[in-house]
């Protein structure tokens, strides 16, 4: 049975990672942390998820309880993932980290860490989210440069960063499939006298409202039609249920980086 501790266990995402985990037939819900001032601490961790008492109380450092898992997962934010992510690869612990936000230097200093420690680490753990990064690749691999791409995306009015990780992947997946970098061609903000748009550029639009999980939409517009590939989230468990899966597996793996394609089997799709 692999223990799992839970980063912001009391939060909306944190409370649906306890119950997922706790669910998962290999997985143990060991421990949960909060931050010092949280109402939370201190409390039972499946009282708090509402799932029932589980015996563990949430606590206020990592530190504390980090020898009582195997895994830890991370859904917090960015400017605290790294900091855990080095104190994971410390004590040699297995991370699930699913955070976005996270920058190149960030992603350049977790891939050197994690000759320490296994990690997956990525922008969106649903399942049918990493299906539709390979489903979108495929289709700008074949249309090519003869069609227009554009990602709008749309989540709740809470969230921090802005495009999503997803977004900013989706970009970064089908700018390699047509030979292009999304750091060159990405657009994020359109207004006023722009001018025509170019052949190269990928737009990348957000919207914020109300409490919209999360929708991420690729355009393919070329001359005559438009292809257009959705995904919905409909709730939080989606990421939850992926991020145990992703901590099941990670458990059993070598030092390394790994994504959610290596999780699901999906490099070769």
């Amino acid at each position: 049975m692999t223990k799992v501790i839970i980063a912001g266990a009391a939060g909306r995402m944190g409370k649906r990672i306890v119950a997922m985990v706790n669910d998962h037939k290999d997985l143990q819900v060991a421990g949960g942390f909060e931050l010092l001032d949280n109402p939370c601490v201190g409390m039972d961790i499946g009282e708090v998820a509402g799932i029932g008492r589980l015996g563990v109380a949430i606590s206020d450092d990592i530190r504390k309880i980090i020898a009582d898992g195997d895994v830890i997962i991370d859904f917090t934010f960015h400017e605290a993932t790294m900091p855990l992510a080095r104190i994971a690869a410390q004590h040699k612990k297995a991370m699930v980290i699913g955070t976005t936000g996270l920058t190149a230097e960030n992603l350049a200093e977790l891939k050197e860490l994690s000759r320490n420690f296994a990690c997956v680490q990525s922008p969106n753990m649903a399942v049918g989210v990493n299906v539709l990064f390979k489903a979108a690749a495929k289709i700008a691999s074949v249309l090519g440069d003869a069609y227009d791409i554009e990602i709008v995306e749309a989540h709740h009015r809470m969230k921090k960063d802005a495009p999503s990780g997803t977004a900013l992947k989706l970009g970064e997946v089908v700018a390699e499939a047509v030979n292009r970098k999304l750091d060159q061609v990405g657009v994020y903000a359109r207004h006023g006298m722009i001018g025509a748009r170019t052949d190269q550029e990928i737009g990348i639009q957000t919207i914020r409202a109300g409490d919209i999980v999360g929708e991420h939409t690729v355009y393919f517009a070329g001359a005559g039609e438009r292809i257009e590939i959705t995904h919905r989230a409909h709730s939080r468990d989606n990421f939850a249920q992926g991020a145990a899966v992703a901590a099941a597996w990670v458990a059993a793996q070598e030092n390394g980086l790994y994504s959610m394609f290596d999780v699901l089997a999906l490099q070769d799709f």
